[in-house]
């Protein structure tokens, strides 16, 4: 395996295990998910793991491209992806470990703002690293209507 393909495994592995540590600290997420009040539109609980999957290699995949650029802009792009990454890490704790709904939306607004700041910057460094984070912000958009029905139902 070359040199580059080595870094886009480590790339793409980065945000997957972030996902994992955050999947084992609150390895009973779902069962707690299940017992609140759902609003609708909300997705079953199987396919939470399986788009996530897909968001953290699309970040991997985005960061890298970031991160292989020639571009002045990389760094400060590269630090709005570690705070994302920060911020989506701990929110998982902080909604299911101690079910504080209020304060998991507070950070899943931060996030959003961080992820669409993060988008712009990813732009100017590579347009194509900016798109494939497109599919996370409207994630996180529909996480956030997730979060705040909870708050209201529950």
């Amino acid at each position: 395996m070359n040199a580059n393909r080595r870094k886009l495994l480590a790339f793409i592995i980065l945000p997957l295990a972030v996902g994992a540590v955050a999947g084992i600290l609150t390895r009973n997420s779902m069962t707690t998910y299940n017992t609140l009040n759902q609003p609708a539109l909300s997705p079953p609980g199987w396919l939470f793991p399986v788009v996530w999957t897909i968001l953290y290699i699309l970040m991997g995949v985005s960061s890298y491209l970031v991160a292989t650029s020639p571009s002045p802009k990389k760094r400060e792009a590269l630090m709005l992806y570690a705070l994302q990454l920060f911020l989506n890490f701990i929110w998982s704790p902080i909604f299911f470990g101690l079910g504080n709904y209020v304060l998991a939306f507070l950070v899943l607004i931060v996030l959003w703002y961080v992820v669409f700041r993060m988008i712009r910057i990813f732009f100017r460094v590579d347009p194509t690293a900016a798109l494939l984070q497109i599919p996370y912000l409207l994630w996180l958009t529909f996480a956030a209507y997730l979060n705040l029905a909870i708050i209201f139902l529950n």
